[in-house]
């Protein structure tokens, strides 16, 4: 059988799969991603690209390569997937997390959606062109990143501060989590293409008290106060705002579905979108959820300090306005740290990029119809954004129409459509071929 990108995508995305990039957080226990790209290095290497492996940390590890184009004066186009994945625990699996499992017609893996199906697409798409002699229309660039499921520190922040020369000339880039359908009927599939994703902020709340025995009548207690102030900021929904993005996917979707849609106040539509309700819910509003608490040394002793961490994912151009809102909630008397910040991402839904990327899905799939989104989460983009660089999430899959794809994300029994996969290393190699 001749060797395509379509016929070694599996098999490539599956040795990724079973290279293990925990990345748990902490420099201390993440394995790192040297392993996974020296692996990509060696396939790019079989077929004659040449690639710098650029480690932040030991084990950090963050590959670049750049495909020359027919049209090296065009502004190129950067491809970038992030190869670590988060943990995950093998006794909540179907399958071992890190076996590469195929099975009921699904490649099963930590990292199956996220983002190692990618990873392979742009690794097939390369060395296809690479044995064919193909050159693309305009330089092609790859970057293969560390450190996204943690903030970036080692991976695509580190490269843009130590290494933007790796980028010149970049001027519009692809990545995750776009491309892929919501299926409406059996002739018509809309493609939500990423154009935005909300800011981050993880900020640590602090409260202080006096500390005492346990045993005591006590009314200046930190653990109190903190708890107080995390189930105000818990329980508290911020009010909705539509962003162009947001407004321009609801009427969208309101059109194909057939569903009315008040772009002011969309709540009670959006929970009606099945699969992506959640994804597309938390894209009308900034969300702010308490995810660690840290407080005290025994049991019976009152601690003087106490501190919960805030996961904040804020809209484009809310920063003030939320600040000034989780002030209300928490008080005067809690200070707050701002441990980790990006700013939220925009790019308009136009464009001979956008253009492409509409035709590659309909030769694939003619029912298909691109529509923008906006993220909720965070990716690599926000880091090549400060470059100037528009960022578009396009790792293109066809899914089953019952599939809970939002769920697989950092989700039990993460797995992809094989015959999603094949399409879409298919859709990706004719955006690059005609964009």
């Amino acid at each position: 059988m001749e060797t395509t990108a379509v016929t070694e995508v599996v098999g490539i995305c599956r040795d990724l799969l079973r290279i293990d990039t925990t990345n748990t957080g902490d420099q201390r226990t993440t394995v790192g991603e040297r392993v996974a790209a020296e692996y990509v290095a060696e396939k790019l290497g079989e077929v004659g690209v040449s690639t710098e492996i650029y480690e932040s940390a030991p084990t950090r590890a963050n590959l670049v390569a750049r495909i020359p184009g027919a049209d090296r004066s065009r502004g190129a186009l950067l491809m970038h997937g992030h190869l670590d994945v988060v943990p995950a625990d093998a006794s909540e699996w179907s399958v071992p997390p890190f076996a590469g499992e195929i099975k009921d017609g699904y490649l099963w893996g930590r990292g199956a959606i996220d983002m190692k199906d990618m990873d392979a697409m742009m690794l097939a798409v390369v060395r296809d062109w690479k044995r064919t002699g193909y050159v693309p229309p305009r330089d092609v660039v790859l970057c293969y990143t560390a450190d996204e499921e943690a903030g970036m520190e080692y991976g695509s922040q580190w490269l843009v501060h130590n290494h933007p020369e790796e980028f010149e000339g970049c001027t519009e880039a692809i990545g995750e989590v776009g491309g892929y359908s919501y299926t409406v009927s059996d002739d018509l599939r809309l493609y939500l293409v990423q154009t935005a994703e909300k800011g981050l902020d993880w900020l640590q709340l602090h409260a202080t008290g006096r500390p005492g025995h346990g045993s005591f009548m006590h009314d200046d207690n930190a653990v109190t106060a903190l708890a107080e102030a995390v189930a105000a900021v818990g329980r508290h929904r911020f009010p909705i705002v539509v962003t162009p993005t947001v407004r321009r996917f609801l009427e969208e979707v309101g059109a194909a579905l057939g569903i009315e849609i008040d772009p002011d106040d969309p709540e009670i539509a959006v929970a009606k979108l099945g699969p992506i309700a959640n994804l597309i819910g938390a894209t009308i509003r900034n969300t702010a959820n308490p995810t660690r608490l840290e407080a005290g040394y025994k049991d019976n002793v009152i601690p003087g300090k106490a501190s919960a961490t805030i996961d904040c994912r804020l809209l484009p151009g809310q920063e003030d306005n939320f600040l000034a809102e989780l002030r209300g909630l928490i008080g005067p008397d809690i200070e707050i740290d701002h441990n980790h910040r990006q700013p939220p991402v925009e790019t308009a839904f136009e464009g001979s990029l956008v253009d492409a990327m509409a035709a590659a899905l309909r030769a694939e799939d003619p029912a298909a119809r691109t529509i923008p989104y906006m993220m909720s989460g965070g990716t690599d983009a926000k880091a090549f954004a400060t470059l100037g660089i528009r960022c578009f999430g396009f790792a293109p899959l066809r899914l089953p129409p019952d599939l809970n794809f939002s769920s697989l994300f950092h989700g039990i029994d993460e797995r992809v459509p094989v015959e999603g996969l094949e399409f879409g290393v298919r859709v990706l190699d004719r955006l690059l071929r005609t964009s």
